[in-house]
């Protein structure tokens, strides 16, 4: 199982420059993949402006949206913005995708709600046209640089009975956010089940993510992130907050937990943006 780590770009008050230096600390560290979450309507972060920036400050680390709010943004732009910042990273960027459950972010950007499902498997064969380098929406030209793949690889999160289909047409794999061991074990479960009846071939690739802080001092302030940022979902976000691990144990404990369930790469998330958190992580797990 491979170790990435997630860049602070939904932690509250972080400046630029931090991100710019974890994401150099994180590659020499050893970590497999750099990762950011996507909000709208929150003071985070875009995630491929911060992806972007990590790329040219790295040589090797994979780079990961996960997950992307996909159906907020114009298919047009995204297949410009995605293929550029492939190109600048040298063929490192992976695109997690999904479609979020908070209207507020689609309100702000002018998109439609209800249908976004519907709208991101019209515009996933936007995405792959424009990534094979031919035109789309009327476009005379290529709306963007070629993809040093012919494509981006995916990611989907979201309910395993709509996520997996797409997985297996896409040949891409899934993504569980947030979600313990014990509750990531159905979810996976039922992925691969759904992969084999969408027919998909072999296994789909399954990448986790899980929250975490280490050090007592940092303990406050991991918690308060958590709470803000999923203040949305009411009761939950206790639940969310105080399930993250914050020990050198539990987190070896829940990086055990997920290599035996067969996840193919875990990413650690951080809930604060010290940059000791790197260093710790990277003592425990690399």
């Amino acid at each position: 199982m491979r170790i990435g780590i997630g860049l602070p770009n939904t932690v509250l008050d972080v400046p630029g420059e931090t991100l710019v230096t974890w994401a150099r600390r994180a590659e020499d560290r050893g970590f497999s993949t750099l990762a950011t979450l996507d909000r709208v309507a929150y003071p985070n972060y875009d995630s491929l402006t911060t992806l972007a920036a990590a790329a040219a400050v790295t040589n090797r680390i994979g780079l990961l949206t996960n997950i992307l709010l996909e159906p907020a943004y114009s298919p047009v732009l995204l297949a410009k913005i995605t293929a550029s910042v492939d190109q600048v990273s040298g063929g490192r960027l992976t695109l997690g995708l999904g479609v979020g459950a908070r209207p507020d972010d689609y309100q702000l950007t002018g998109r439609s709600f209800s249908d976004r499902g519907r709208r991101l498997d019209a515009d996933l064969e936007l995405l792959h046209q424009a990534w094979a380098g031919e035109p789309v929406a009327g476009s005379q030209f290529p709306v963007g640089p070629p993809t040093t793949r012919g494509q981006i690889p995916l990611l989907f999160g979201g309910q395993p009975s709509l996520a997996a289909p797409r997985a297996a047409r896409w040949r891409a794999g899934y993504t569980i956010g947030g979600a313990p061991p014990e509750m990531a074990a159905g979810a996976i479960q039922a992925v691969r089940l759904a992969w084999e009846q969408a027919g998909g071939e072999g296994e789909p690739r399954i990448v986790v993510l899980s929250y975490f802080s280490l050090g007592e001092e940092h303990v406050e302030e991991s918690l308060r992130n958590l709470r803000t940022y999923y203040a949305f979902t009411g009761e939950w976000a206790e639940g969310i907050a105080m399930g993250a691990p914050r020990t050198p144990e539990a987190v070896q404990e829940r990086a055990a937990a997920f290599e035996k369930l067969g996840v193919d790469e875990l990413v650690f998330d951080p809930t604060v943006a010290d940059l000791d958190q790197v260093d710790r992580l990277a003592e425990l797990v690399g």
